[in-house]
């Protein structure tokens, strides 16, 4: 292949796959602001209100047989909802957590709920917080690097959007955002991953696309740089 022909197809590639550096570059621009302008994530630990264990009557075998004998438990959890304990018991068959009252037996699938709304509100000091969705499913905002599913969504009336994700199997908030906050993660998300292209095999093939291109443009330079190189002089005398 001659120089001629190399430097060509390396001019036309990195124009053409230029917009791929500008990108990653500007993501990589709004991450360094982003460490410096938002909290770190929330910890991973239960920040709902506390128990009176002393109030404790029902034993964990006993709240299982409240829900029927033939189910088979994976996890059984004590949490304080509204000042009580209860149980809430993960059973192979079953959707979600359930729960029974460690008090006196009670069955109420609106606890899971009740403990969601707890946790927000104790993570945002006490602020009085809306429902305002339930994710089984990753989505623009709520993105797969937060991991956790399913989630409930609370939204603060602060005059600053603040929402925050809430998982009852942890036990804790999973994501805590704003207006301005999801401003810069949306600018990272367009820059870093192509978030304006909705479908994610599309979106992957484009990206695949773009990084492939940046990658031949610069191994052509580096072919181009040897190929073009000044040759040494012959050694005279």
């Amino acid at each position: 292949m001659s120089s001629k022909l190399i430097r060509k197809l390396h001019r036309w590639l990195g124009l053409a796959f230029s917009i791929s550096v500008l990108m990653a570059s500007g993501s990589g621009v709004i991450h360094t602001i982003m460490t410096r302008t938002q909290a770190p994530p929330p910890q991973a630990k239960p920040s709902a209100g506390g128990m009176d264990v002393n109030a404790i009557k029902i034993s964990v075998a006993d709240a299982v047989t409240k829900l029927g004998n033939a189910e088979v438990v994976q996890a059984v959890n004590l949490r304080g909802i509204g000042g009580q304990p209860w149980y809430q018991i993960y059973a192979k068959n079953a959707k979600g957590p359930q729960y029974v009252s460690a008090v006196d037996g009670r069955v109420d699938p609106s606890q899971d709920e009740a403990y969601a709304t707890e946790i927000a509100k104790g993570f945002l000091a006490g602020a009085e917080v809306k429902k305002t969705d339930f994710l089984t499913a990753f989505n623009m905002e709520y993105l797969n690097i937060f991991r956790v599913l399913p989630v409930y969504r609370f939204d603060a009336n602060d005059g600053l959007d603040t929402r925050v994700y809430v998982s009852t199997t942890t036990g804790s908030v999973t994501r805590h955002t704003d207006r301005e906050r999801q401003l810069e993660a949306t600018i990272f998300t367009m820059f870093h991953k192509l978030g304006f292209i909705r479908n994610k095999d599309v979106r992957d093939y484009v990206l695949a696309a773009l990084t492939l291109g940046t990658f031949l443009a610069a191994l052509l330079g580096i072919w181009l740089f040897f190929a073009t190189r000044p040759k040494k002089a012959s050694a005279s005398h």
